[in-house]
């Protein structure tokens, strides 16, 4: 089922369509202010082979095409922006406390396509120059209330604009453990300890994502910090902004960041996912070369904060998307028109 039995859209399609103009101005705007970030423009392809290109989980296959005036070089089309904006501050010579943001269009044609998920990806990304000193536990957290508030801010000025439009977040957001998630919850899956966990808080931090045996969920082994133990005991510099969504009465997650790794974390994460062999790439030889600052960074879904801020039960609500011909007839049995 994609749509909840008794829903209709709070706002018609026209007030959708300026209510995600207004969403995604105020939101950069919190965002940037809060972050010191610049806006910047980044690439919707990138070279194949090169190590650029956000590998996910890495079994996800990214659209490739070739460049006829490059010698029919392959091109892929980029999953996220996680390590470009990386190698992006050193290229730009930006300063540590300042980092960048961009708009990032991505296709993702081996995700699932359900309410939330969408083979077209629109996020904002974002990275930042942090100090060595700055690589724990408690710099991740300030970062993420710092984020947190940038959403709580454009959740009331939505408000402002759209009185319907509750803000029912709660005041702060909660910090949990992977590791200590799965021992409160022994028997449920990860989608369901989410699930228990944003119900229970409202809003959570999940940290840790990617590590344990097995780990509460995948992360690439080379952009996040996800095996380093942190001064609390935990494993996990990284993590996922999870909400309770109301309309569909479901955890939904509206970010994925964390602090990038450092050399010695790379070289421990290629181990232990037994690809080593990408250390031989570009990108991350000249992460081992030294030619990186530190950073933290993350993606936060335009979409799929959109559709919450928005009251949404389908992401199809706030994007211009594919869907199956059955989504579409219950959408419309619903009042619904997917974009």
């Amino acid at each position: 089922m994609q749509f909840p039995k008794n829903y209709s859209s709070i706002l018609s399609q026209h007030d959708t369509e300026k209510a995600i103009k207004a969403a995604k101005d105020l939101f950069e705007k919190e965002l940037s202010g809060a972050l010191r970030l610049s806006r910047v423009t980044s690439p919707i392809f990138v070279p194949s082979g090169s190590g650029i290109n956000d590998d996910l989980n890495g079994i996800e296959r990214p659209v490739k095409f070739p460049v006829k005036r490059l010698g029919d070089q392959q091109m892929e089309i980029v999953h996220s922006l996680a390590k470009w904006k990386r190698m992006a501050l050193a290229d730009y010579n930006v300063k540590e406390g300042r980092g960048i943001y961009t708009d990032m269009n991505a296709l993702r044609p081996d995700d699932d396509m359900d309410e939330i998920h969408s083979i077209y990806v629109d996020q904002w990304d974002w990275e930042k120059v942090i100090s060595e000193d700055d690589r724990n536990l408690s710099y991740l957290k300030k970062t993420v209330r710092k984020i947190y508030n940038a959403i709580k801010r454009t959740a009331f000025l939505l408000e402002e604009l759209y009185p319907d439009l509750e803000d029912y977040l709660p005041e702060d957001i909660v910090f949990v453990h992977t590791e200590d998630a799965a021992k409160e919850y022994p028997n449920l899956t990860a989608n369901e300890r989410e699930y228990e966990l944003a119900k229970k808080y409202g809003a959570v931090f999940l940290i840790g994502i990617g590590y344990g045996n097995p780990p509460h969920s995948g992360r690439a082994p080379d952009y996040d910090d996800w095996s380093t133990e942190t001064e609390w005991g935990n494993h996990g510099l990284n993590g996922d902004i999870i909400v309770w969504d109301k309309v569909r009465e479901a955890s939904l997650e509206l970010s994925s960041m964390g602090i990038r790794v450092n050399k010695d974390a790379l070289i421990k994460q290629l181990k232990i996912r037994n690809m080593e062999e990408r250390a031989d790439l570009y990108w991350h030889k000249r992460l081992l070369n030294g030619d990186f600052p530190e950073t933290i960074g993350g993606g936060i879904g335009q979409s799929r904060l959109c559709m919450f801020l928005l009251h949404k039960a389908h992401v199809g609500e706030v994007q211009a998307s594919v869907w199956p011909d059955e989504v579409r007839e219950e959408a419309l049995a619903h009042g619904v028109s997917l974009l």
